[in-house]
Protein backbone atom coordinates (compact mmCIF):
# COMPACT_ATOMS: atom_id res chain seq x y z
CA UNK A 1 0.00 0.00 0.00
CA UNK A 2 1.90 3.27 -1.12
CA UNK A 3 1.40 6.08 1.45
CA UNK A 4 0.63 9.90 0.35
CA UNK A 5 3.55 11.34 -0.12
CA UNK A 6 2.72 14.38 2.18
CA UNK A 7 2.49 12.23 5.20
CA UNK A 8 5.72 10.60 4.14
CA UNK A 9 7.43 14.21 3.86
CA UNK A 10 5.60 15.57 6.71
CA UNK A 11 6.84 12.82 8.84
CA UNK A 12 10.20 13.04 7.40
CA UNK A 13 10.30 16.95 8.22
CA UNK A 14 9.87 15.88 12.14
CA UNK A 15 12.94 14.24 12.25
CA UNK A 16 16.64 15.90 12.01
CA UNK A 17 16.74 15.63 7.92
CA UNK A 18 19.99 16.94 7.22
CA UNK A 19 22.80 17.04 9.89
CA UNK A 20 22.85 20.66 9.46
CA UNK A 21 23.56 23.49 12.18
CA UNK A 22 19.79 25.08 10.85
CA UNK A 23 17.96 21.70 10.68
CA UNK A 24 19.49 20.89 14.37
CA UNK A 25 18.20 24.11 16.01
CA UNK A 26 14.49 23.38 13.72
CA UNK A 27 14.57 20.05 14.83
CA UNK A 28 15.87 21.48 18.57
CA UNK A 29 12.56 23.82 19.06
CA UNK A 30 10.23 20.90 17.18
CA UNK A 31 11.24 18.99 20.30
CA UNK A 32 10.88 21.28 23.00
CA UNK A 33 7.55 22.12 21.41
CA UNK A 34 6.91 18.50 21.97
CA UNK A 35 7.96 18.53 25.30
CA UNK A 36 6.09 21.40 26.26
CA UNK A 37 2.67 19.41 24.85
CA UNK A 38 3.48 16.79 26.69
CA UNK A 39 4.32 18.77 29.98
CA UNK A 40 1.17 20.23 29.94
CA UNK A 41 -0.89 17.54 29.14
CA UNK A 42 0.59 15.44 31.77
CA UNK A 43 0.23 18.44 34.26
CA UNK A 44 -3.52 18.93 33.74
CA UNK A 45 -4.33 15.07 33.98
CA UNK A 46 -2.32 14.83 37.71
CA UNK A 47 -3.68 18.27 38.94
CA UNK A 48 -7.14 17.38 37.86
CA UNK A 49 -7.38 13.59 38.91
CA UNK A 50 -6.18 14.45 42.25
CA UNK A 51 -8.33 17.29 42.56
CA UNK A 52 -11.09 14.80 41.96
CA UNK A 53 -9.34 12.50 44.42
CA UNK A 54 -9.53 15.06 47.04
CA UNK A 55 -13.38 16.27 46.08
CA UNK A 56 -14.13 12.29 46.56
CA UNK A 57 -11.88 11.25 49.56
CA UNK A 58 -13.45 14.45 51.62
CA UNK A 59 -16.76 13.45 50.34
CA UNK A 60 -16.59 9.56 50.62
CA UNK A 61 -14.97 10.07 54.40
CA UNK A 62 -17.74 12.76 55.36
CA UNK A 63 -20.43 10.50 54.24
CA UNK A 64 -19.21 8.00 56.57
CA UNK A 65 -19.83 9.83 58.97
CA UNK A 66 -23.33 11.99 58.14
CA UNK A 67 -26.12 10.48 56.51
CA UNK A 68 -27.45 11.10 52.65
CA UNK A 69 -30.31 13.20 54.07
CA UNK A 70 -31.61 14.86 57.33
CA UNK A 71 -35.17 15.28 58.34
CA UNK A 72 -35.13 17.77 61.26
CA UNK A 73 -38.27 18.95 63.36
CA UNK A 74 -39.36 22.51 63.31
CA UNK A 75 -37.24 25.17 64.31
CA UNK A 76 -34.65 22.43 65.30
CA UNK A 77 -36.55 20.94 68.09
CA UNK A 78 -38.29 17.49 68.97
CA UNK A 79 -39.40 15.83 65.63
CA UNK A 80 -43.40 15.41 66.18
CA UNK A 81 -44.06 11.90 65.42
CA UNK A 82 -40.48 9.81 64.39
CA UNK A 83 -42.27 6.42 64.16
CA UNK A 84 -44.19 7.79 61.45
CA UNK A 85 -41.56 9.96 59.34
CA UNK A 86 -39.91 7.01 59.10
CA UNK A 87 -42.98 4.81 57.41
CA UNK A 88 -43.38 7.15 54.87
CA UNK A 89 -39.89 7.96 54.06
CA UNK A 90 -39.02 3.45 53.32
CA UNK A 91 -42.07 4.13 50.76
CA UNK A 92 -39.67 6.07 48.97
CA UNK A 93 -37.63 3.10 47.03
CA UNK A 94 -34.24 5.23 47.40
CA UNK A 95 -34.39 4.54 51.03
CA UNK A 96 -32.77 1.73 52.25
CA UNK A 97 -32.06 2.79 55.86
CA UNK A 98 -33.48 5.07 58.64
CA UNK A 99 -32.58 5.86 61.98
CA UNK A 100 -32.98 8.49 64.94
CA UNK A 101 -30.57 10.66 66.30
CA UNK A 102 -30.67 13.78 68.57
CA UNK A 103 -28.00 16.95 67.54
CA UNK A 104 -26.94 19.55 70.12
CA UNK A 105 -23.98 21.53 71.06
CA UNK A 106 -22.53 21.92 73.99
CA UNK A 107 -18.91 21.83 75.91
CA UNK A 108 -16.57 19.33 76.86
CA UNK A 109 -14.12 19.49 79.52
CA UNK A 110 -11.36 17.70 81.30
CA UNK A 111 -10.11 19.12 83.51
CA UNK A 112 -8.91 22.36 82.16
CA UNK A 113 -9.02 21.93 78.86
CA UNK A 114 -12.48 23.00 77.47
CA UNK A 115 -13.60 21.80 74.02
CA UNK A 116 -16.49 22.85 71.77
CA UNK A 117 -18.50 19.79 70.81
CA UNK A 118 -21.03 18.45 68.43
CA UNK A 119 -23.36 16.26 70.70
CA UNK A 120 -24.86 13.24 68.18
CA UNK A 121 -27.48 10.98 70.20
CA UNK A 122 -27.77 7.85 68.43
CA UNK A 123 -29.52 4.36 68.75
CA UNK A 124 -26.74 1.91 68.61
CA UNK A 125 -29.06 -0.69 67.02
CA UNK A 126 -29.92 1.49 64.11
CA UNK A 127 -27.03 3.62 63.11
CA UNK A 128 -25.52 0.96 60.83
CA UNK A 129 -28.04 1.42 59.12
CA UNK A 130 -27.25 5.21 57.85
CA UNK A 131 -23.36 5.86 58.51
CA UNK A 132 -20.76 3.32 57.61
CA UNK A 133 -18.31 4.02 60.38
CA UNK A 134 -21.31 2.87 62.58
CA UNK A 135 -20.92 -0.38 60.48
CA UNK A 136 -17.34 -0.34 61.43
CA UNK A 137 -17.30 0.27 64.65
CA UNK A 138 -20.58 -1.48 66.25
CA UNK A 139 -18.91 -3.32 69.14
CA UNK A 140 -17.80 0.11 70.45
CA UNK A 141 -21.20 1.80 69.78
CA UNK A 142 -22.92 -1.45 71.88
CA UNK A 143 -20.97 0.19 75.17
CA UNK A 144 -23.77 2.96 74.55
CA UNK A 145 -26.29 1.76 77.00
CA UNK A 146 -29.38 3.79 78.16
CA UNK A 147 -29.11 5.31 81.48
CA UNK A 148 -25.36 5.02 81.68
CA UNK A 149 -23.98 8.09 79.83
CA UNK A 150 -21.25 6.99 78.36
CA UNK A 151 -19.36 9.04 75.27
CA UNK A 152 -17.73 8.02 72.04
CA UNK A 153 -15.04 10.76 71.41
CA UNK A 154 -13.63 11.52 67.56
CA UNK A 155 -9.49 10.37 67.90
CA UNK A 156 -8.62 14.26 68.04
CA UNK A 157 -10.92 15.14 70.52
CA UNK A 158 -9.80 12.73 72.64
CA UNK A 159 -6.02 13.33 71.69
CA UNK A 160 -6.84 17.09 72.44
CA UNK A 161 -8.73 16.27 76.06
CA UNK A 162 -6.01 13.80 77.11
CA UNK A 163 -8.17 11.15 77.77
CA UNK A 164 -8.88 7.10 76.83
CA UNK A 165 -11.17 4.96 76.76
CA UNK A 166 -12.69 4.00 80.70
CA UNK A 167 -11.59 8.10 81.77
CA UNK A 168 -14.52 10.70 82.66
CA UNK A 169 -15.19 13.63 81.06
CA UNK A 170 -17.79 16.39 82.14
CA UNK A 171 -20.71 17.59 79.63
CA UNK A 172 -21.48 21.16 79.64
CA UNK A 173 -25.06 21.89 77.93
CA UNK A 174 -26.08 25.10 76.90
CA UNK A 175 -29.31 25.53 78.33
CA UNK A 176 -29.10 26.04 82.30
CA UNK A 177 -30.71 25.61 85.30
CA UNK A 178 -32.39 28.43 87.01
CA UNK A 179 -31.50 29.14 91.04
CA UNK A 180 -32.04 32.06 92.94
CA UNK A 181 -28.09 32.84 92.40
CA UNK A 182 -28.55 32.58 88.56
CA UNK A 183 -28.53 30.75 85.68
CA UNK A 184 -26.41 27.67 86.20
CA UNK A 185 -25.19 25.48 83.23
CA UNK A 186 -26.01 22.04 83.36
CA UNK A 187 -23.17 19.88 84.00
CA UNK A 188 -23.46 16.10 83.54
CA UNK A 189 -20.62 13.26 84.24
CA UNK A 190 -19.83 10.90 81.52
CA UNK A 191 -17.25 7.94 80.82
CA UNK A 192 -15.65 7.42 77.59
CA UNK A 193 -16.09 4.14 76.14
CA UNK A 194 -14.42 4.12 73.47
CA UNK A 195 -13.45 6.49 70.33
CA UNK A 196 -13.94 6.80 66.37
CA UNK A 197 -11.40 7.94 63.36
CA UNK A 198 -13.34 8.61 60.44
CA UNK A 199 -10.13 10.12 58.71
CA UNK A 200 -12.15 13.57 58.73
CA UNK A 201 -10.72 15.70 60.59
CA UNK A 202 -13.25 18.26 60.89
CA UNK A 203 -15.40 15.32 62.38
CA UNK A 204 -12.50 13.49 64.63
CA UNK A 205 -11.94 16.75 66.08
CA UNK A 206 -15.52 17.89 67.47
CA UNK A 207 -18.08 15.02 67.49
CA UNK A 208 -19.01 13.01 70.32
CA UNK A 209 -22.03 10.62 70.39
CA UNK A 210 -23.74 9.27 72.80
CA UNK A 211 -27.16 7.33 73.33
CA UNK A 212 -30.12 9.30 72.25
CA UNK A 213 -31.84 8.65 75.55
CA UNK A 214 -29.06 10.21 77.35
CA UNK A 215 -28.80 13.10 75.06
CA UNK A 216 -32.15 13.64 75.17
CA UNK A 217 -32.51 13.81 79.19
CA UNK A 218 -28.82 16.22 79.14
CA UNK A 219 -30.64 18.31 76.90
CA UNK A 220 -34.50 18.15 78.06
CA UNK A 221 -36.21 16.48 74.80
CA UNK A 222 -38.88 14.46 74.90
CA UNK A 223 -37.69 12.81 72.02
CA UNK A 224 -35.30 12.40 69.03
CA UNK A 225 -34.85 15.62 66.89
CA UNK A 226 -34.75 13.97 63.35
CA UNK A 227 -34.26 11.24 61.75
CA UNK A 228 -31.44 10.08 59.45
CA UNK A 229 -31.69 8.60 56.04
CA UNK A 230 -29.52 6.30 53.65
CA UNK A 231 -29.77 6.21 50.03
CA UNK A 232 -29.19 3.46 47.77
CA UNK A 233 -27.33 6.13 44.97
CA UNK A 234 -25.64 8.70 47.00
CA UNK A 235 -25.77 11.28 43.93
CA UNK A 236 -29.72 10.91 43.68
CA UNK A 237 -30.11 12.95 47.19
CA UNK A 238 -31.31 16.17 46.22
CA UNK A 239 -33.82 14.71 43.72
CA UNK A 240 -34.92 12.39 46.68
CA UNK A 241 -35.02 15.50 49.39
CA UNK A 242 -37.56 17.31 47.33
CA UNK A 243 -39.67 14.39 46.63
CA UNK A 244 -39.64 13.62 50.64
CA UNK A 245 -40.80 17.20 50.95
CA UNK A 246 -43.73 16.43 49.08
CA UNK A 247 -44.73 13.23 50.77
CA UNK A 248 -43.42 13.33 54.25
CA UNK A 249 -46.86 15.00 56.49
CA UNK A 250 -46.06 17.41 59.10
CA UNK A 251 -43.96 20.14 59.70
CA UNK A 252 -40.67 18.92 58.73
CA UNK A 253 -36.71 20.32 57.49
CA UNK A 254 -35.29 18.10 55.31
CA UNK A 255 -30.80 18.36 54.07
CA UNK A 256 -29.24 16.17 52.02
CA UNK A 257 -25.75 16.06 52.12
CA UNK A 258 -24.74 18.04 49.15
CA UNK A 259 -25.84 21.23 51.42
CA UNK A 260 -23.42 20.31 54.43
CA UNK A 261 -20.02 21.69 53.69
CA UNK A 262 -21.91 23.74 50.21
CA UNK A 263 -19.27 26.08 50.26
CA UNK A 264 -16.54 24.03 50.55
CA UNK A 265 -17.56 21.36 47.80
CA UNK A 266 -18.44 24.87 45.41
CA UNK A 267 -14.81 26.22 46.22
CA UNK A 268 -13.33 23.09 44.86
CA UNK A 269 -15.34 23.54 41.62
CA UNK A 270 -14.33 26.76 41.67
CA UNK A 271 -10.53 26.17 41.78
CA UNK A 272 -10.83 23.23 39.20
CA UNK A 273 -12.19 24.92 36.37
CA UNK A 274 -9.52 28.24 37.21
CA UNK A 275 -6.56 25.33 37.64
CA UNK A 276 -7.90 23.90 34.07
CA UNK A 277 -8.47 27.35 32.11
CA UNK A 278 -4.41 28.04 33.63
CA UNK A 279 -2.56 24.75 32.60
CA UNK A 280 -4.64 24.84 29.11
CA UNK A 281 -2.78 28.12 28.38
CA UNK A 282 0.85 25.99 29.21
CA UNK A 283 -0.44 23.92 26.79
CA UNK A 284 -1.50 26.61 23.94
CA UNK A 285 1.86 28.22 24.63
CA UNK A 286 3.37 24.75 23.91
CA UNK A 287 1.40 24.42 21.01
CA UNK A 288 1.60 27.79 19.44
CA UNK A 289 5.75 26.74 19.74
CA UNK A 290 5.13 24.56 16.63
CA UNK A 291 4.21 28.48 14.34
CA UNK A 292 7.94 29.05 15.09
CA UNK A 293 9.25 26.20 13.96
CA UNK A 294 7.27 25.61 10.65
CA UNK A 295 8.14 29.20 9.65
CA UNK A 296 10.83 28.23 10.08
CA UNK A 297 11.39 24.80 8.34
CA UNK A 298 9.21 26.69 5.39
CA UNK A 299 11.89 29.00 4.76
CA UNK A 300 14.48 26.44 4.73
CA UNK A 301 12.65 24.16 2.48
CA UNK A 302 11.85 27.08 -0.18
CA UNK A 303 14.06 25.22 -2.67
CA UNK A 304 12.05 21.92 -1.68
CA UNK A 305 8.43 23.36 -1.97
CA UNK A 306 9.84 25.15 -5.43
CA UNK A 307 10.36 21.59 -6.75
CA UNK A 308 7.62 19.41 -5.13
CA UNK A 309 5.64 22.90 -7.21
CA UNK A 310 7.64 22.36 -10.38
CA UNK A 311 6.74 18.93 -10.55
CA UNK A 312 3.26 19.33 -10.22
CA UNK A 313 2.75 19.77 -6.43
CA UNK A 314 -0.99 21.69 -5.48
CA UNK A 315 -0.79 24.26 -3.07
CA UNK A 316 -2.88 21.70 -0.86
CA UNK A 317 -0.10 18.86 -1.04
CA UNK A 318 2.42 21.31 -0.01
CA UNK A 319 -0.06 22.61 3.03
CA UNK A 320 -0.85 19.32 3.77
CA UNK A 321 2.85 18.65 4.34
CA UNK A 322 3.20 21.03 7.25
CA UNK A 323 0.05 20.15 8.90
CA UNK A 324 0.94 16.75 8.90
CA UNK A 325 4.55 17.43 10.45
CA UNK A 326 2.69 20.01 13.03
CA UNK A 327 0.25 17.44 13.72
CA UNK A 328 2.78 15.01 14.16
CA UNK A 329 4.42 17.02 16.99
CA UNK A 330 1.00 17.52 18.34
CA UNK A 331 0.05 14.00 18.08
CA UNK A 332 3.37 12.55 19.40
CA UNK A 333 3.53 15.35 22.45
CA UNK A 334 -0.37 14.44 23.43
CA UNK A 335 0.41 10.68 23.49
CA UNK A 336 3.48 11.06 25.60
CA UNK A 337 1.75 13.66 28.33
CA UNK A 338 -0.96 11.39 28.49
CA UNK A 339 1.05 8.11 29.05
CA UNK A 340 3.01 10.33 31.77
CA UNK A 341 0.04 11.98 33.36
CA UNK A 342 -1.78 8.78 33.66
CA UNK A 343 1.22 6.69 35.12
CA UNK A 344 1.57 9.43 37.63
CA UNK A 345 -2.09 9.73 38.22
CA UNK A 346 -2.44 6.37 39.03
CA UNK A 347 0.50 5.87 40.96
CA UNK A 348 0.25 8.85 43.16
CA UNK A 349 -0.36 7.02 46.37
CA UNK A 350 2.77 5.76 45.86
CA UNK A 351 5.01 8.71 44.51
CA UNK A 352 4.22 11.06 46.71
CA UNK A 353 4.72 9.37 50.43
CA UNK A 354 8.30 8.52 48.87
CA UNK A 355 8.95 12.36 48.24
CA UNK A 356 7.62 13.24 51.60
CA UNK A 357 9.70 10.36 53.03
CA UNK A 358 13.12 12.01 51.21
CA UNK A 359 11.91 15.22 52.40
CA UNK A 360 10.76 14.98 55.88
CA UNK A 361 7.78 16.60 54.96
CA UNK A 362 3.79 16.40 55.28
CA UNK A 363 2.59 17.69 52.08
CA UNK A 364 -1.28 17.53 53.46
CA UNK A 365 -1.66 18.40 57.28
CA UNK A 366 -4.73 16.69 58.11
CA UNK A 367 -5.49 19.73 60.48
CA UNK A 368 -6.02 22.01 57.62
CA UNK A 369 -6.79 20.27 54.60
CA UNK A 370 -9.12 17.14 56.43
CA UNK A 371 -7.22 13.89 54.75
CA UNK A 372 -3.33 13.36 55.34
CA UNK A 373 -3.34 11.51 51.74
CA UNK A 374 -2.79 12.47 48.63
CA UNK A 375 -5.63 10.93 46.79
CA UNK A 376 -6.14 10.92 42.98
CA UNK A 377 -9.36 9.84 40.78
CA UNK A 378 -8.60 10.45 36.81
CA UNK A 379 -11.64 10.19 34.90
CA UNK A 380 -12.56 10.16 31.52
CA UNK A 381 -14.45 13.20 31.55
CA UNK A 382 -11.59 15.08 32.30
CA UNK A 383 -8.90 13.18 30.40
CA UNK A 384 -10.77 13.09 26.74
CA UNK A 385 -11.06 17.11 26.50
CA UNK A 386 -7.35 17.33 27.41
CA UNK A 387 -6.62 15.28 24.40
CA UNK A 388 -8.63 17.23 21.76
CA UNK A 389 -7.92 20.32 22.83
CA UNK A 390 -4.41 19.66 22.89
CA UNK A 391 -4.71 18.19 19.32
CA UNK A 392 -7.08 21.08 18.31
CA UNK A 393 -4.29 23.42 19.39
CA UNK A 394 -1.68 21.70 17.83
CA UNK A 395 -3.77 21.54 14.47
CA UNK A 396 -4.45 25.02 14.55
CA UNK A 397 -1.05 26.33 15.25
CA UNK A 398 -0.31 24.83 11.71
CA UNK A 399 -2.85 26.46 9.74
CA UNK A 400 -1.00 29.52 8.91
CA UNK A 401 2.61 28.09 8.46
CA UNK A 402 1.22 26.04 5.98
CA UNK A 403 -0.38 28.25 4.37
CA UNK A 404 2.42 30.85 3.84
CA UNK A 405 4.37 27.19 2.36
CA UNK A 406 1.91 26.78 0.14
CA UNK A 407 1.95 30.24 -1.29
CA UNK A 408 5.37 30.40 -1.96
CA UNK A 409 6.35 31.16 -5.54
CA UNK A 410 8.42 28.59 -7.57
CA UNK A 411 10.58 30.77 -9.80
CA UNK A 412 10.98 33.63 -7.27
CA UNK A 413 12.45 30.31 -4.42
CA UNK A 414 14.96 28.87 -7.22
CA UNK A 415 16.29 32.26 -8.46
CA UNK A 416 19.14 32.40 -6.00
CA UNK A 417 19.70 27.91 -6.05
Amino acid sequence: MRIPYELALGWRYTRAGRATRRNGFISFISGVSMLGIALGVAALIIVLSVMNGFQKEVRDRMLGVVSHIEVFGPGGGMLPDANRTIAEAKKNPQVVGAATFVSAQALLARGEDMRGVMVRGIDPAHEAEVTDIAASMQPVLDKLVAGQFGVVLGVELARALGVRTGDPVTLIAPSGQVTPAGVVPRLKQMTVVGTFDSGHFEYDSALAMLHQDDAAKIFRYEGPTGIRLKLKDLHQAPEVAAELGRTLTGEVLIRDWTRQNRTWFAAVQVEKRMMFIILTLIVAVAAFNLVSTLVMTVTDKRADIAILRTLGASPASIMGIFVVQGAAVGVIGTFAGLMLGLGIAYNIDVIVPALEQLFHASFLPKDIYLISRMPSDPQRSDILPIAVISLVLAFVATIYPSWRASRVNPAEALRYE
